[in-house]
């Protein structure tokens, strides 16, 4: 018996005769982009850089807590487990395509060039979102930390002059997008810097915490309770934390959104999001039982659950747990935990904006790589003017407009990662008979996923209509989660039939063609 896989190799084929597209590629083309620039530890960093995890924890703390109370190391666990699932769809569909575009290029080659237009958007639009608050937090930390600096509080006051706070916003995303603009090695090496930076201080506040929680009051001694999440009281606030829980989670597979410049691209991608993803989990659930044990989930004072702090819990925490020298490093952290994502955050969004260039699915002039950074130029820049755009106006309109973009967040992560892993299920539908393992890992894991995630998803849509939802605020009697939500992805829509005017050949399945990846025969 012979078995021969007529699939070209995974993350192997020549460049030239990808930049042209090859028979049997179903379309898929090079980009120019500048390879094998990124090892193991390199493409991890930058995974876990991305997520952000000390900005994530300060600014969902709060929100998850007053959504499931004790609940909240069980529900950081919960949210892990669709994002595991969805990790097995990615790293099949990275072997079959490797393709820069991800879940934008495999959507397409599944279901076709619409849904997969919309999943490419929804990637897009979060990643907006997410560079937005990004900028927002590491401003907000940056006068906070300048006040503690100096020891002048009218200098932290400064972050509450509107003007002010979006000139420095501004900046933070110029400063970004020029980093990212001159390319991935330049990216590495700031991350590992930064990346380390935070992780370090996130140990040190872990083992204070623990250590000083039976010294104030509201503290709570660990209960293995925590870590049951059946115990929330119904299911509106499961999928509310389960929501935020997968928003902390977001970013991992821009490790995979590098594939094209790594070095062993077959498997050093998936390897890179795995390391990532044990990092993450680990320094969630330790933050998150810390946090517990030291403040306690009362909506009064340092408590978890005191709605004036919900937004950045770690400037309340900060001295307390860590006293006025080593307090400092927990606001270093943080700005640099937003400032090291707002950086990576670039990447994702920027390649697949050049994929979808590439294969006309955008305009022509995000297909362009700088010839000598060799990076999406055009796309990058694009990205940062959108996120400039994006937290200046809703800044204008919202004065929630952080908490009530993060609740907004989720449902954007729920809908393009559920299609992503239903695409997985669909493109090797011919493949998941041939054995348990093809049935396993190309099927029932992703699929469960992708239920999951659309599960939250209606879920959310639900609740977000109501006014109370976020952080209370309405427009016209509709909660504004649901508005921001809801309406950045039916923008996506018109977009989309903009486009179809524009580029039929894309909309008509010529460029990117739909054919599932080459069966191994036996003769």
């Amino acid at each position: 018996m012979t078995q021969v896989d007529t699939r070209p190799p995974s993350g192997g084929q020549d460049r030239d005769a990808l930049a042209e597209g090859v028979p049997g590629d179903g379309g898929v083309r090079g980009k120019g982009l500048s390879g094998n620039s990124l090892g193991l530890l390199g493409s991890a960093t930058i995974g876990v850089s991305t997520v952000a995890p000390v900005y994530c924890l300060t600014a969902t703390l709060g929100p998850t807590v007053s959504e499931v109370g004790l609940q909240m190391p069980a529900i950081f666990l919960a949210g892990f487990l669709p994002m595991l699932l969805v990790a097995f769809a990615y790293r099949e569909l990275h072997k079959a395509v490797p393709d820069c575009g991800t879940s934008f290029t495999w959507s397409v080659k599944a279901f076709g060039p619409r849904v997969g237009w919309m999943c490419g958007w929804g990637l897009l639009v979060a990643t907006v979102v997410v560079l937005s608050n990004l900028a927002g937090v590491a401003t907000s930390f940056f006068w906070l930390l300048a006040g503690e600096v100096t020891g002048n509080d009218s200098i932290a006051a400064l972050d509450g002059n509107k003007a002010v706070h979006i000139l420095t916003t501004l900046v933070f995303v110029a400063i970004a997008t020029a980093v990212s603009y001159r390319g991935i090695t330049a990216t590495k090496w700031v991350q590992y810097a930064l990346v380390g930076l935070q992780l370090a201080v996130l140990i040190v506040f872990v083992v204070m915490a623990i250590g000083k929680a039976d010294q104030v009051a509201g503290s709570l001694d660990f209960s293995w309770s925590w870590m049951n999440p059946f115990a929330v009281e119904s299911f509106a606030a499961f999928t509310a934390g389960l929501s935020l829980s997968i928003f902390i989670y977001w970013g991992w597979d821009t490790c995979l959104s590098v594939n094209e410049e790594s070095v062993g691209s077959a498997k050093t991608p998936g390897r890179a999001a795995l390391l990532a993803i044990v990092v993450i989990v680990a320094s969630y659930l330790l933050v998150a039982i810390a946090s517990q044990m030291y403040a306690g989930i009362g909506d009064k004072g340092t408590g978890l659950g005191n709605p004036d702090t919900a937004d950045n819990v770690f400037a309340v925490l900060a001295e307390p747990v860590m006293g006025g020298g080593l307090g400092v490093l927990l606001f270093v952290a943080v700005l640099a935990s937003a400032a090291a994502s707002l950086q990576t955050t670039f990447i994702p969004v920027a390649r697949t904006a050049l994929a979808m260039g590439t294969y006309q699915a955008f305009p022509a002039s995000f297909a362009e790589v700088h010839p000598r950074f060799k990076t999406p130029g055009r796309a990058t820049v694009a990205a940062g003017i959108a996120t400039g755009v994006f937290y200046t106006v809703m800044t204008l309109l919202s004065e929630n407009v952080l908490l009530d973009t993060i609740y907004a967040l989720g449902l954007m992560i729920c809908f393009y990662y559920a299609i992503t892993a239903f695409a997985c299920v669909w493109f090797f539908r011919g493949e998941l008979r041939r054995s348990g393992r093809e049935l396993l890992v190309k099927g029932i894991l992703p699929g469960l996923g992708g239920v999951m995630l659309a599960a939250v998803f209606v879920q959310t849509m639900y609740d977000m209509w109501d006014p109370a939802y976020g952080s209370g605020s309405s427009v016209f009697g509709i909660g504004s989660v649901f508005v921001i939500g809801v309406g950045l992805l039916l923008l996506g829509v018109v977009l989309m039939v903009a486009m179809q005017r524009r580029s039929p050949a894309f909309f008509r399945g010529e460029v990117l063609t739909q054919e599932t990846p080459a069966l191994t025969v036996e003769d």
